[in-house]
């Protein structure tokens, strides 16, 4: 893993992965919950996040010409990575037109027919993504890549992220059972970590820790 690559992680363990009760947007609840924009919009967070977003578009050879996503959780990582590039302009989706002046629901790059990468924070369902990528495309951009930067691996986001992008790549920079294995470790002198392999008892992920019993990061507690 790459410098930059674990800076992130253990910063998003650290600033955004937090154990307890709470209500998702997709209005189920969770045991855990990462809120990724207390990273993305940390100084050092916000640096990282475009180095990482970048290196791995560089790497894809998607050779994009702009990046942009569904405000508001993919606002600050469209900023990181056009600013840490240089060269790739950005362009927010509005969950709806606006109003008033041009009621254009594209915000800033629009130029038909370029080469697009859909970016969003946290992917659960997987409806903000598929929001973006549809405007997108109906706007007239052509979608060649799709990436979040963790991926809560429920609620069937992939598969249906994947089948709103087609043709078009789906990249996770991290899935919550890393973030959340990061917080173990951050934590390890509360929670004692696992050193021989098992799994959790509740959902059959791989195990982080057997105290008190045998649990994967998201139900340790």
């Amino acid at each position: 893993m790459s410098s930059a690559r674990q800076q992130l992680l253990e910063l998003l363990a650290h600033k955004s992965f937090r154990l307890g009760n709470f209500k998702l947007s997709s209005g189920a609840t969770s045991d855990y919950y990462i809120d990724c924009r207390t990273t993305t919009l940390d100084a050092k967070g916000s640096r990282l996040t475009g180095e990482v977003f970048f290196d791995e578009i560089k790497q894809r050879k998607w050779n994009a010409q702009a990046i942009g996503g569904l405000t508001l959780g993919a606002d600050p990582i469209v900023v990181a990575v056009s600013v840490v590039s240089g060269t790739l302009p950005g362009f927010l989706v509005r969950k709806s037109e606006k109003q008033h002046g041009t009621g254009q629901r594209i915000e800033g790059f629009r130029e038909k027919g370029a080469r697009v990468v859909i970016v969003d924070d946290v992917c659960t369902t997987g409806a903000s993504t598929m929001q973006a990528i549809e405007a997108a495309r109906e706007f007239g951009f052509e979608v060649v890549g799709v990436m979040c930067l963790v991926e809560r691996e429920e609620a069937k986001g992939r598969p249906n992220v994947e089948k709103a992008a087609g043709s078009a790549p789906f990249i996770s920079i991290f899935t919550a059972s890393e973030v959340g294995a990061q917080h173990v470790l951050q934590t390890a002198d509360t929670n004692p970590i696992f050193a021989v392999p098992a799994v959790c008892e509740i959902c059959g992920r791989p195990a982080v820790t057997n105290n008190p019993r045998f649990r994967c990061a998201a139900h340790e507690m």
